[in-house]
């Protein structure tokens, strides 16, 4: 699919219009194989770079062809089944247009469509960055409620009421925020090539954006890289106290079938039907359960004292 957006500063509307014109953004989602060659003559683009743009594994990375840009770029959304994932998108900047081709629908249109953001499609260069910083926005927001899940995973662990979902959880959490730091590393990187290298035309404002953006991402991989140790010492931490428990339990009831073996023994020497000391004696009965009360009595001390209870 193939959309033509266009709106100038005098115009407050993003407007779809019928066919291409100077300044306009071509905005392609999930485009076909016709699409992307009818893109690839038309604007003379580089058909290899294009094919890059479906591959689902693509990395943030930027190419330069001649007088065009090629911007490629990851961005976070959530699936169909409510899973986080992330999508390559190629952004082209070249004479007189700003291509975009992504396989799922890209949030940055929702966004510069409904928000009051003073932007226009002929400045080619703002848009690009404007799209580059919502998509680090998105990122951000994604980090941020994972951020919170982790701490309401973690207080449930002073009270020892982590449950296996939690940990199952963090296996999809570590595996959404590894995608994250794969992704927000490598686009640093081409942000600081495009800043050096000026392979956009940039204004001083919109230098400021870019420097911004570096930070923005920095701040979010820092973030992810704490959120991962989080989750390896919350990890580590239930280990540890459930190997802690494990050994206490089984100590308990080490303890208990000490002291229920051992009047047994007694009573079951009184209970064979062979000739025993003072086997006829009135006192024998008290006696065992004097010498059994003072044996349990001992090992209950001593237990306690190597603080095994």
């Amino acid at each position: 699919m193939i959309k033509y957006f266009y709106r100038n500063l005098r115009n407050p509307e993003l407007q779809q219009m019928d066919e291409f014109q100077r300044g306009t953004w071509v905005y392609a989602e999930a485009p076909t194989d016709a699409e992307i060659t009818q893109l690839t003559k038309r604007f003379k683009l580089e058909a290899g770079h294009l094919e890059d743009a479906r591959d689902e594994d693509e990395m943030p990375r930027l190419e330069r062809e001649g007088d065009q840009t090629y911007i490629f770029v990851r961005f976070p959304f959530r699936t169909s089944r409510g899973d986080l994932d992330t999508s390559p998108l190629l952004i082209i900047f070249g004479g007189e247009y700003v291509i975009t081709i992504s396989q799922v629908r890209l949030p940055a249109l929702d966004f510069l469509n409904r928000t009051k953001i003073d932007f226009s499609t002929t400045q080619r260069a703002k848009l690009v960055l404007l799209i580059l910083s919502q998509i680090s926005d998105q990122y951000d927001s994604y980090i941020n409620k994972i951020s919170r899940q982790i701490r309401a995973i973690r207080s449930r662990l002073r009270g020892q009421g982590i449950r296996n979902k939690d940990l199952i959880d963090f296996v999809t959490i570590e595996d959404d925020l590894n995608e994250f730091l794969a992704s927000l590393q490598p686009t640093n990187a081409a942000l600081r090539r495009l800043l050096i290298n000026r392979q956009l035309p940039l204004f001083e404002e919109d230098q400021d954006l870019v420097e911004d953006l570096l930070l923005n991402n920095e701040q979010s991989i820092e973030a992810i890289r704490s959120n991962l140790r989080s989750i390896s010492n919350i990890r580590d931490a239930y280990t540890a106290i459930t190997s802690n428990n494990l050994n206490q339990t089984i100590t308990v009831l080490t303890i208990a079938t000490i002291l229920i073996t051992l009047p047994n023994i007694f009573f079951g020497m009184y209970g064979m039907n062979i000739p025993l000391p003072f086997e006829h004696s009135k006192a024998i009965f008290p006696a065992l359960m004097a010498i059994n009360i003072v044996l349990l009595a001992g090992i209950v001390i001593f237990a306690r004292k190597k603080r095994l209870l």
